[in-house]
């Protein structure tokens, strides 16, 4: 059997078989097996040639793939080079951005090189200021804030003035964690300039203490508290502010001290309309030499929350009482404001006006309850009273009352009783040594209102502590009925309350004597107040 291979030796094939046969034909004889043969040979050629276009196509198909891989891997060597482009692209600009960077970084060194010798420069500057001219210069801005805090500076000041003397109080050995003399050098910035003011607070806080601890007997206050406070240099400003939001702050015009109050005015002429006062700040202020005046809030008043009261008038000013202790005066028929004036206890009064902050007010310390060895049903008992009813210019009744006493069944509705004067009792009955009226000054006027005065009252203790002061102003009133009649006269109410308790008195108007009588007297403290004191649970 022949084989053929190719496509063209079939058709070479097939021209050899056609020569043949038109041989034989023209012979005219003719083999039909041979014919056959030729026949099957020829149908296998033709077969053979149908499966060649398919292997050609097949070689097609497989050709065309590999131009496209070819394709891709092109897309990939192209993509390759964009990628490499890029990356020269970047290149490109680090090295853009290093050469813009290096001036730059070298005109921070000259510039870092100014700025060291300009602190240099100014360091050496302030190193000659004392303490209170250094602390006034870092108030110019953040940079003399930062170079007036230098702890060398300070550290050289602070040997200086105080050498090895170190101020501690008295809980500070029990309180403070001990501190090695290696540790000193890393503490953080400002440690000198707080060591210096905080030893300079401590000797003169121990210095007029020390003159606080003589006490009266009477009325259980230190005996020197004025003489402290004008040793100081203590003053009293006022700021008012108003709803438009301007501030006027005002310096005292008028002190007057009392055995325990004292009252303090402003009548510069300069004050806000009434009407327009959002709120009123009282700070007290020490002025020292060559330095910087210190503020410390003491009372703080917002007229939406505590808005005023009417307290008293006469042919020119009409007064308003502010709670807790202030009286504003404003001419009548108008809201001009003429004077303002405050009451103001002389217990901690010197530690309010200086330990404060001037956004916060002094906080005492919290002290351990009283030991009470009696019987708790016996109630309170041994509390002392010191009690003054005053005006600007003198005083009107002045009492000290002992033995106060009160059971526990006399305590009611939250409130413990204690019975000062009797109305039952004639001969504890008081008279007033003047007129109940309220001396007032302007800038150009001046005048007095009736009827009205200013309470200071001190309660102390079984261990004649005090427990609860006050001072503030006070208006006398009408009663209508009659409560007694051991007296032909008028009879008249003053009441005073805060959150810490409530004074009642009654009195009578003798026309004859031309003369108040005070018949009745009764101090109320809230229950919650006792038990938080002594710890009790009346």
């Amino acid at each position: 059997m022949i084989k053929l291979t190719s496509s063209e030796q079939r058709r070479n094939f097939l021209q050899v078989l056609e020569s043949q046969k038109t041989e034989n034909d023209a012979e005219g004889s003719r083999d039909p097996v041979q014919d056959s043969r030729v026949q099957v040979v020829g149908i296998r050629v033709e077969v053979e040639d149908s499966r060649v276009p398919v292997q050609d196509s097949q070689v097609e198909v497989e050709d065309s793939r590999v131009q496209v891989e070819d394709s891709q891997v092109e897309v990939e060597d192209s993509q390759v080079e964009v990628e490499d482009s890029r990356v020269q692209v970047e290149d490109s600009r680090v090295q853009a951005e290093d050469s813009r960077v290096q001036p730059l970084r070298a005109e921070n060194r000259e510039t870092e090189s100014e700025n060291c010798i300009q602190r240099k420069l100014h360091r050496k500057i302030l190193s000659y200021l004392d303490s209170p001219s250094l602390f006034c210069v870092s108030h110019v801005s953040k940079l003399f804030h930062r170079l007036s805090s230098d702890d060398v500076m300070w550290q050289k000041i602070y040997n200086a003035e105080f050498g090895k003397q170190v101020w501690k109080p008295k809980w500070w050995d029990e309180a403070a964690p001990k501190v090695e003399p290696a540790e000193v050098e890393d503490q953080s910035a400002g440690h000198w300039k707080k060591l210096y003011f905080r030893t300079v607070a401590g000797q003169e806080m121990s210095r007029w203490r020390r003159e606080l601890t003589d006490i009266s007997p009477y009325t259980g206050l230190p005996k020197h508290t004025e003489r402290v406070l004008r040793s100081l240099n203590v003053s009293w400003e006022l700021t008012v502010c108003d709803r438009f939001g301007h501030v006027k702050t005002t310096e005292q015009s008028r002190a007057y001290f009392f055995k325990s109050s004292a009252i303090v005015c402003w009548s510069d002429g300069s004050f806000p309309k009434y009407h327009h006062i959002s709120n009123i700040q009282l700070h007290g202020v020490r002025k020292e030499v060559r330095r910087p005046a210190w503020r410390s809030l003491i009372l703080k008043l917002d007229t939406k929350t505590q808005p005023g009261s009417f307290f008293g008038k006469d042919r020119l000013i009409k007064l308003m009482h502010l709670p807790p202790g202030f009286i504003v005066g404003i001419w009548r028929g108008q809201s001009d404001v003429a004077f303002i004036m405050v009451s103001l206890h002389l217990h901690k009064l010197v530690e309010k006006s200086l330990l404060g902050s001037p956004v916060c007010p002094y906080s005492e310390p919290a002290d351990l309850p009283p030991v009470d060895d009696s019987d708790p049903e016996f109630g309170l008992h041994d509390y002392t009273l010191h009690f003054v009813l005053h005006n600007t210019g003198s005083e009107i009744m002045l009492g000290h009352f002992r033995k106060l006493s009160c059971h526990t069944v006399q305590i009611q509705r939250g409130w413990v009783e204690l019975r000062v004067i009797n109305r039952t009792s004639l001969s504890q009955h008081r008279a007033m040594s003047g007129n109940i009226t309220m001396p007032w000054k302007s800038d150009a006027l001046e005048g007095s209102v009736e009827n009205c005065c200013i309470v200071s009252l001190t309660l102390l203790d079984e261990i004649q502590k005090p427990f609860w002061c006050a001072s503030s102003p006070v208006r006398v009133t009408m009663v209508k009925k009659t409560p007694s009649s051991d007296y032909s006269g008028e009879h008249f109410a003053m009441d005073y309350q805060n959150p810490e308790g409530r004074v009642k008195m009654s009195l009578v108007w003798l026309k004859e004597q031309k003369q108040f009588f005070l018949i009745s007297l009764v101090i109320y403290v809230p229950v919650f107040k006792v038990n938080e004191h002594f710890s009790t649970e009346y």
